[in-house]
């Protein structure tokens, strides 16, 4: 189900005129060294908001491990874990994430 809810979003982020990449690869340098890793990002939305969909009975410590790497690998300031397996979106569905890079948006 969560590429339903992959293709949903991705229609409605068009039709909010919204810029995002899907799906992409996420570039691995360690020490100067691109390595071959296979790191997928959901989206990210307008270069700065790493989204990542679940649709799991409960959200783990390694989905939000996951969207913590994301988001300081790509040194983007925000991260947004959404799990839709859930009957209410807004009040348990996601979960928020911050890192050094928003502090430099203040």
């Amino acid at each position: 189900m969560e590429s339903v809810y992959h293709k949903c979003l991705e229609e409605e982020l068009k039709l909010r005129q919204l810029e995002f990449k899907s799906e992409f690869k996420i570039p691995i340098i360690y020490k100067g060294k691109n390595l071959e890793c296979d790191f997928f990002c959901d989206f990210l939305i307008e270069d700065l908001i790493v989204l990542e969909l679940k649709a799991v009975s409960e959200l783990k410590e390694i989905h939000r491990a996951q969207v913590l790497n994301y988001i300081n690998l790509m040194k983007k300031p925000k991260g947004i874990l959404v799990n839709f397996n859930v009957k209410n979106l807004y009040h348990e569905g996601h979960e928020t994430f911050v890192n050094k890079y928003y502090d430099m948006l203040l």
